[in-house]
């Protein structure tokens, strides 16, 4: 076995590398970017080394650099996870040159496998099934528009050096192909610095079907089982689970043995994996491709097999050949993975860059696979995973009742996740009974991307949040200016904007209770020119925070369990694995932001009062100016919370103001 090793990526893969080699003794040697100085992946292995800026061409993807790397370490063998230099055939020939074993299959392997083209080639001669098409070297368009026609429409126009659904196309009439191939053969060039094509049969509603291989380069192949890939966007997986649903068992294993098959045909070393449409109504499997690498999704597969294949493919690697015979690999229960990435869904899954101020993730009921930590950047320079979620249970439906209870725990702030479209996906019917395809997404839009409705709930964890907020340390109730009252109930007013409909909540505390009256805000609506959104609702709740952000309450004589953090310029409550956004800002953010306490109004920040807009004894109207203010640099309005009447100045104009003085004193209307 190797003593050290090189981990040519970063991320969760690179930490999911690191953590086996420890196990089994072997060292390990990270690179890292000016991007990821710190990361958990540098972090966790033995050694670091530097080896550039954050753009990956100029790091992750420089085999001289890593090269280097090689040299000034000592490592015996690199290990380069996916993406990046995992399926670069240069790089493979580089290491084998340098002396340096390369965790993979060997270049020539890569070659074949790399082009779609010659990968189709190589499988129709070893009968394996592959999707009807053409994969030859007259890329015209007047070759392309004759054998669509024969294929018959829609056909899928495939970038042979593509990967990631990049250069990919759908046609469904000829009308469209030339314009579509130009199109598909400029991103191609763009993403791979190649332009040649393929054209394939689409098949409307197939499932994404693969089968995990491991070979040990002399000619022996297994199978790791299947798994289904068939939820995606963009062509890129979303959910993956193993063993695939609804499955014949003739189907399967026709399936199992073409994997195998395609394995032989390019005597396969190392972990890797052949990729098959599956159509369901011809009861037909047809080879796509094949990974030379581990996948992303390898941990389902690991799960109902009990083996770790990071293991597996050092010693492999190291000449120890393959640690088990097909029958002595045994299948048992059935795993999710769920792909929590930094992406907005409701923006066609465009990334989210930001910093992770909040991460929780459910690892004491899943296996958590993750390279990025509380505090962290998400930046515009790598793929923007934050974790998989792996679920594993006896049955189908108890891991995918696992996963859908991991989700309602995941809690993601400071950018956007696709944790709650996770949720929606595993909590769908169709989905529930396996009737799955690669439209999936496309078909189930309106449930997908479905968004409750607020209701007291969220309201009242906001109050409570923002009630506890404004506690004072020293629980000294002379220092509370939330409208404590002698003798009387406390009555406060906070201004809240939910989804841009800016609302008044009004409580009035007895005791450790609350009611509660949301209303619209009338000047917010008379501004707007509608009706202000919200309904008035009157609602009653009592409940506590806790400091790790966890609001107990209970609501209308029902108990609630949330979960609340600033989320960049707004309070995020969760109630399960649903969100909402709620704006409580600063009292001089204008009309439809404003929070106060009922009978004063303080100074949010330290200033200049530069006018007072009205006189002691004015009635004003809600949302109608009482003073300006001058702070960093601006004005401010501070404006009237509700109709009411001005009972004092504390301040003149030309005065100075800290944070938190009384500024006047307002008394509502009856």
């Amino acid at each position: 076995m190797f003593k050290k090793i090189l981990i040519a990526n970063r991320g969760e893969i690179a930490v999911r590398v690191a953590k086996t080699a420890k196990a089994m003794g072997v060292s390990t040697v990270a690179v890292y970017s000016d991007a990821d100085r710190g990361a958990p992946h540098m972090r966790i292995c033995d050694e670091a080394v530097y080896i550039g800026p954050s753009p990956a061409a100029e790091s992750y993807l420089r085999s001289d650099t890593i090269l280097e790397a090689i040299k000034k370490t000592g490592a015996e063998a690199v290990h380069p996870g996916y993406g990046f230099l995992s399926e670069n055939a240069e790089f493979a020939d580089a290491l084998e040159k340098a002396g340096i074993v390369f965790i993979g299959p060997t270049a020539e392997t890569i070659r074949a496998m790399g082009s779609k083209s010659a990968a189709k080639d190589l499988m129709e001669a070893a009968n394996v099934p592959i999707t009807p098409g053409y994969q030859g070297t007259d890329q015209s368009v007047s070759v392309f528009k004759r054998e669509a026609s024969k294929i018959g429409y829609p056909v899928l126009l495939k970038a042979t050096a593509g990967g990631g659904g990049k250069g990919m196309r759908m046609v469904e009439r000829e009308s469209d192909l030339e314009e579509a191939l130009k199109s598909a053969q400029r991103e191609a060039k763009s993403a791979f610095g190649d332009d040649r094509f393929l054209i394939e049969k689409y098949i409307a509603r197939a499932r994404h079907v693969e089968v995990q291989i491991f070979g040990d380069g002399t000619g022996n192949v297994v199978h790791m089982f299947e798994r289904d890939c068939s939820v995606q966007r963009r062509h890129q997986k979303v959910i993956e689970e193993a063993p695939a649903p609804g499955l014949s068992a003739s189907l399967r294993a026709a399936l199992l043995k073409a994997g195998v098959d395609a394995g032989k045909a390019v005597n396969y070393r190392g972990a890797g994996t052949v990729e098959f449409l599956y159509d369901p109504q011809s009861e037909n499997v047809y080879f796509m491709e094949m990974n030379t690498r581990l996948q992303v999704e390898h941990p389902v597969s690991e799960a109902i097999t009990g083996l770790d294949f990071v293991e597996w493919q050092l010693r492999i690697a190291a000449g120890e050949g393959l640690p088990l015979s097909q029958g002595e690999i045994k299948e048992n229960g059935h795993a999710f993975e769920a792909r929590l990435y930094a992406e907005n869904p409701v923006s066609n899954f465009a990334p989210s860059i930001g910093t992770l101020t909040t991460l929780r993730l459910p690892n004491d009921i899943a296996r958590i696979d993750s390279g990025v930590e509380q505090g962290q950047a998400i930046t515009p320079y790598y793929d923007p995973m934050i974790a998989k979620i792996i679920t594993y249970g006896k049955t189908r439906d108890e891991a995918l009742g696992c996963l859908r209870s991991a989700l309602c725990e995941t809690r993601v702030a400071g950018l956007e996740t696709n944790a709650q479209f996770l949720h929606e996906l595993a909590a769908a019917p169709d989905f529930i009974a396996g009737d799955v395809s690669t439209r999936f997404i496309e078909e189930h839009e309106d449930a997908l991307f479905h968004r409750a409705d607020a209701d007291a709930r969220i309201w009242a964890t906001a109050a409570i949040w923002k009630h506890a907020q404004s506690k004072p340390a020293n629980d000294d109730p002379w220092a509370i200016l939330n409208g404590f009252r002698l003798n009387r109930p406390t009555h406060e007013v906070m201004w809240i904007d939910y989804e841009n409909t800016p609302s008044i909540l009004r409580l009035s505390q007895s005791g450790k209770h609350f009611s509660a009256t949301l209303e619209p805000d009338a000047s917010a609506a008379t501004r707007r020119e509608g009706d202000g959104g919200a309904k008035p609702i009157g609602f009653s709740f009592s409940g506590s925070k806790s400091d790790d952000g966890n609001v107990r309450l209970e609501v209308d004589g029902k108990n609630v369990v949330a979960f609340a953090v600033p989320h960049l310029d707004t309070l995020r409550v969760w109630i399960g694995a649903n969100y909402w956004d709620v704006s409580m800002p600063n009292p001089i953010a204008g009309i439809s932001a404003h929070q106060s306490s009922e009978g004063s109004l303080i100074a949010p920040m330290p200033g200049v009062i530069t006018l007072l807009s009205a006189k002691v004894g004015d009635k004003i109207a809600a949302g109608a100016p009482l003073l300006m203010m001058e702070a960093m640099k601006m004005e401010h309005a501070i404006k009237a919370p509700f109709d009411g009447t001005i009972k004092a100045y504390r301040f003149s104009a030309g005065d100075q103001v800290k944070d938190g003085d009384l500024l006047v004193e307002f008394e509502e209307s009856d």
